[in-house]
């Protein structure tokens, strides 16, 4: 019962760090433009 308090406060920080990262992401505009990566594959020639 007593790790309760070890891995309750440490999975709430898991998914603070996972919502910080998202939010970090949107704010930035990493998901501004999804489509433009796929046209700049390499070409093989």
């Amino acid at each position: 019962m007593t790790i309760l308090l070890l891995l309750l406060p440490l999975s709430l920080l898991f998914v603070a760090a996972i919502g910080g990262f998202l939010a970090w992401a949107v704010l930035t505009g990493q998901y501004d433009d999804t489509d433009a990566a796929a046209g700049h594959l390499p070409d093989d020639d």
